[in-house]
């Protein structure tokens, strides 16, 4: 018989419009209408569920609100044909933790579209080293692939190389025999980087140029950007020609200074990289590689647990960019 309240990290605006955040107990009711309700074993912390959880109205409208973007765990009710209680899922990206509770709480209820059954290879806490950081560095080396990008053609760049998307694509890029470049800008964390399989550590200084020349020297085979701003414009302008850049973030800017000549004259392909909203197939498509063939044997090197009770905390270190690798975090069983 399912417990009719749960825990879960509640943010509420206060009248001075602040927010605040608590573990406090939950009804099963206060949960959404959806197929599926799910008993979260595991979520992780996101630079996303930062901002929700810091009052951010770009990716929660209302308020009180339950962040937390990914979630795994097991089925306990489901209305949906191939979902049954106690199989084993996961739930990145789409509204979860957004708009909709997230996987700060026990239970979560969703759309049957939203969850992807946990593929063999891959354990429940695993998902969660990935979460939505691991799918997006998975969804940038699908897009590479497919775009003809081998590991014979040179460099692969990746910018941010010590957060929860760049560590995962450094790891992800040299488990599929990619040689990788990390920038960085933590001097402190290159032991960290060679051990994810970074071949050669650069400073991001390095990429940071002002001399608005359209085009640069040619140095990368592709790169996978997490930043944006004028690193991902040096980044685009010293790619070399048919070279592929993705892009999935703008902790440096959202603008983007630069030409149409790295685009005309070298042939230079910029990819977005939307890992809330992607095709369905191509979801299940990248989580069976993240099982399997690309799961790096550094994985676990990558995270550290904490409670949903120390969640707090972690939250205001991941706004202040001094968090490495990514946090799982585990929620006490109902």
């Amino acid at each position: 018989m399912n417990p009719q309240t749960f825990s879960a990290m509640v943010v509420r605006e206060t009248a001075h419009g602040q927010y605040v955040r608590k573990i406090e107990e939950r009804h099963l009711d206060d949960l959404p209408a959806g197929d599926v309700l799910i008993a979260v074993q595991y979520s992780s912390l996101n630079y996303k569920d930062a901002l929700s959880a810091t009052g951010n109205k770009g990716v929660t409208r209302h308020y009180p609100h339950t962040p937390g973007i990914d979630a795994a765990g097991e089925v306990v009710e489901s209305r949906a044909e191939g979902l049954k209680p106690g199989d084993p899922v996961l739930v990145t990206g789409y509204d979860l933790g957004m708009n909709t509770a997230g996987g700060f709480g026990q239970y979560i209820r969703v759309p049957a579209d939203w969850v992807v059954k946990l593929p063999d290879g891959l354990s429940l806490h695993e998902s969660m080293i990935y979460g939505t950081a691991g799918f997006t560095a998975g969804l940038s080396l699908h897009h590479l692939t497919a775009a003809g990008i081998t590991p014979g053609d040179g460099e692969v760049l990746v910018t941010g190389a010590t957060g929860g998307v760049g560590s995962l694509a450094v790891a992800l890029l040299h488990r599929a025999g990619y040689p990788v470049t990390a920038a960085s800008g933590k001097s402190d964390q290159h032991d960290f980087l060679t051990r994810l399989g970074a071949n050669r550590i650069i400073d991001r200084e390095s990429l940071d140029d002002t001399s608005n020349r359209p085009l640069l020297g040619k140095q990368w085979a592709a790169a996978v950007d997490t930043v944006g701003g004028n690193i991902l414009s040096t980044v685009i302008r010293s790619t070399r020609p048919h070279g592929v850049v993705t892009c999935c973030g703008n902790v440096a800017s959202a603008e983007l200074h630069l030409t149409v000549y790295p685009f005309i004259l070298r042939g230079v392909r910029l990819m977005g990289v939307d890992s809330a909203t992607c095709p369905r197939e191509i979801r299940m498509a990248v989580w069976q590689r993240l099982a399997r063939e690309w799961k790096p044997a550094s994985l676990v090197q990558l995270s550290s647990d904490i409670p949903l009770a120390e969640l707090d905390q972690h939250i205001d270190l991941i706004l202040k960019g001094r968090q490495t690798g990514r946090r799982v975090v585990a929620l006490p069983k109902s």
